[in-house]
């Protein structure tokens, strides 16, 4: 069986897919510009997703308010790693929590329906401080997945849950440093 924490993404040789989903104000400009701009807060926390469905469930396949456009946010492995070595679990100290550029949290994966599952995926928040790095350096392109998200919903709520998983990204289990792993996950590695 699968380990219980485990990162499953879209990448490929030197990019990976993480999914944020915003208020049009937000993403229609990010869109225009090819990486994110104002409206967009570089002030606060910016939280990525690898997994495609657990943005679906938090967002609501795009239904709920401030989330209604779903963006793929294609970044480099080189500053999505880097990211992970700086990185602090939430439930590490406080202080160091406080202290840490990026976050880590790990919540249960979702079904397509929404069903919370046996095993977790990855959430990570990009500090203040490296905002700006992720939006002019690490993006290398932002895709509105908001039409197919919109399509699969539909495909769901009609029954039709086999033409609906077409249209989500291949996910796959990202190869992590090992170096990465004591950093990232918590406890000892378990299987599901």
């Amino acid at each position: 069986m699968a380990p219980q924490h485990q990162i499953r993404a879209d990448y490929d040789a030197h990019t990976i897919v993480v999914h944020q989903a915003y208020a049009p104000a937000v993403a229609d400009p990010a869109l225009r510009a090819g990486r994110f701009v104002a409206p967009f807060s570089f002030h606060r926390m910016t939280w990525i997703k690898p997994s495609f469905l657990w943005l679906m469930h938090r967002s609501n396949w795009a239904r709920k308010p401030g989330q209604e456009r779903v963006l793929a946010v294609r970044i480099t492995r080189q500053g999505w790693e880097e990211a992970l070595s700086r990185a602090v679990l939430t439930t590490a100290d406080p202080a160091a929590v406080a202290r840490a550029d990026v976050h880590v949290q790990w919540d249960p994966e979702r079904s397509l329906r929404g069903a919370a599952l046996n095993h977790y995926s990855i959430q990570v928040g990009i500090g203040r401080g490296l905002i700006r790095t992720f939006s002019d350096d690490w993006i290398v392109g932002l895709t509105d997945l908001t039409p197919q998200v919109r399509k699969a919903a539909a495909l769901i709520r009609t029954g039709q849950a086999t033409k609906a998983q077409r249209l989500f990204p291949a996910e796959r289990v990202y190869p992590l440093p090992r170096a990465l792993e004591g950093r990232l996950f918590p406890g000892p590695r378990r299987s599901a």
